[in-house]
């Protein structure tokens, strides 16, 4: 017995460790993205960066046996899936790339707030008045990060909640994806739909195309791989370790951001941004430990 719980407290600590790199990742990529942007138009940005993330998944993919044009890729799910990808990273793009690295960041924390109404509001799940409070403390941090009604409110500050609202939507819908679809095949069309949003947005940005230079492909390079490393490190800590404990460790993608964003491009916090991260953090705490206990 003593085995055992201790079998499961190392694979929970294996699988947060796991967790705590994947948003290492990502916050990482993000950073990478933003500098990239600062040279090269956004589109472009946005369709390179999806080309190297599209042929690493279909090479793993293919060596994993996975077909990738599989019928269910057509099935409704799938281009449900795909439609808020193309919104979410178009528009999380363009808030890393227009507005402050940490306060987008922290925006895109709200997603699992989003993720658990929705899943009450379209899955029909039970979700009790304790958690829609919670839901509706996060979105007040949001709010609070944003300061609509403050002078240094910008309509760009916008763009981090379309980004994370596509996020959540793509969450939902990979719920609902097919499971015949491997991580990997969901990984590759996820990076096929950066390279649409990429496209779509090139018509109205209209900027030409960029000569890229050894420091910017350095920068994209790096990017793809963080991207890439970092979405296997959350599958394998999702495989790890038990849901509810490895899943509060998302939160870390927070710290790095905001570090990120104060060492590499110099932005400073105020003090709606502690409060706004606070009450987001605290709020999808509080969902995790209800959930686990329901």
């Amino acid at each position: 017995m003593t085995a055992h719980i201790q079998t499961d407290a190392r694979s929970n600590m294996i699988g947060s460790l796991w967790m705590i790199a994947a948003m290492a990742g990502f916050a990482l990529e993000d950073a990478l993205l933003k500098a990239a942007s600062a040279v090269l138009p956004i589109w472009q940005v946005l369709v390179l960066f999806g080309a190297g993330g599209s042929v690493i998944f279909a090479g793993v993919a293919l060596a994993r046996g996975q077909r990738l044009l599989h019928p269910d890729v057509l099935s409704r799910p799938m281009k449900v899936r795909v439609l808020f990808e193309i919104f979410g990273r178009l528009f999380y793009v363009l808030a890393i790339a227009l507005t402050p690295l940490s306060s987008a960041t922290v925006i895109l924390q709200a997603t699992p707030l989003v993720v658990v109404a929705g899943a009450a509001l379209f899955f029909g799940e039970a979700v009790g008045w304790r958690r829609w409070s919670a839901i509706f403390v996060g979105m007040i941090g949001v709010v609070i990060i944003l300061q609509p009604t403050g002078d240094s409110f910008s309509m760009l500050s916008i763009l981090a909640v379309l980004g994370m609202l596509g996020f959540a939507g793509r969450d939902l819908a990979s719920r609902a994806a097919p499971a015949t679809l491997g991580t990997e095949v969901l990984g590759f069309y996820g990076f096929l739909s950066i390279i649409v949003a990429g496209l779509a947005y090139r018509f109205w940005e209209g900027a030409p195309v960029a000569p890229v230079g050894i420091h910017t492909s350095l920068h994209l390079t790096g990017a793809v791989l963080m991207g890439v490393i970092a979405y296997a490190s959350l599958m394998k800590a999702m495989r790890t370790g038990e849901v509810s404990a490895v899943t509060p460790f998302r939160y870390t993608r927070l710290l790095f951001g905001i570090g990120l964003g104060v060492v590499m491009f110099g932005e400073s916090l105020d003090p709606a941004m502690w409060i706004g991260s606070a009450l987001i953090v605290a709020s999808g705490l509080f969902i995790l430990w209800r959930g686990r206990r329901a």
